[in-house]
């Protein structure tokens, strides 16, 4: 059976040689520099309308930010909706995080606040993420709290809340997937390995589905995210 950490390995390995401009022949290909040499990620203003380069975390954070919302602009509006975007993008401390349903943000995470339609986030504990496994943790803890903005504008409804969560994670995928194919940035050798890094990591310890603060397993969140990429927003 092929892993979800090996259909995205595959996923961005087709989507690479295709940003690099290869043509059949990949042995013409450039040869790739070492990832910590490299740009993490581009975009240019023309194909995207951000003006963002992530090229360290404040950058990789800003492109995150401008391409997740660039990319549910157009599903919404190839869906005949209009997509709202976010109203406010916190960055908070450990002791001044933003009030969200009157109840004050937590250190250590990030989240979407429907009541005042925001998204917030520890920047210490993201920016230490971004530092020890790589700038996958930027892209997939904002998109992912984009799909929950997403599924507040659907009004989407969910049972239990690892459901809510896990499309989220398919959400995030599909976004950076659309991103790529679109060419608003590029992926690297190695990615598949920092994404997959960060999804374990934020993976509960137990299938505990039940649980009202469940987000799924390591595992669950892999093959939901991968999912997203692979197969496109559809699929989750």
């Amino acid at each position: 059976m092929i892993s979800p950490r090996m259909l995205l390995a595959v996923a961005l390995s087709v989507t690479l040689a295709a940003g690099c401009g290869a043509s059949g022949d990949l042995s013409e290909a450039p040869a790739k520099e070492p990832k910590k040499e490299r740009q993490r990620a581009t975009a240019t203003a023309s194909a995207s309308g951000c003006d963002e380069v992530g090229d360290d975390f404040a950058g990789d954070v800003r492109l995150a930010r401008c391409v997740t919302e660039q990319f549910w602009t157009k599903r919404f509006a190839a869906a005949g909706g209009t997509y709202q975007p976010v109203k406010r993008f916190i960055a908070y401390g450990p002791e001044n995080g933003p009030i969200c349903g009157g109840e004050q943000a937590l250190p250590e995470n990030a989240f979407y606040c429907p009541d005042g339609h925001y998204i917030a986030y520890d920047a210490g504990w993201l920016r230490s993420m971004y530092d020890q496994m790589g700038d996958g943790a930027v892209y997939v803890v904002i998109p992912h709290e984009f799909g929950h903005a997403v599924q507040a504008q659907l009004e989407s409804d969910f049972e239990y809340n690892v459901e809510q969560e896990l499309q989220a994670d398919c959400y995030g995928g599909a976004t950076l997937g659309g991103m790529i194919k679109a060419g608003l940035i590029q992926a690297e050798e190695g990615d598949d390995e920092e994404l997959f890094a960060n999804l374990e990591a934020a993976g509960d310890p137990t299938d505990a589905w039940w649980e009202p603060n469940a987000h799924g397993t390591p595992e669950q969140r892999q093959e939901a995210f991968a999912k997203g990429f692979d197969e496109g927003v559809g699929s989750c």
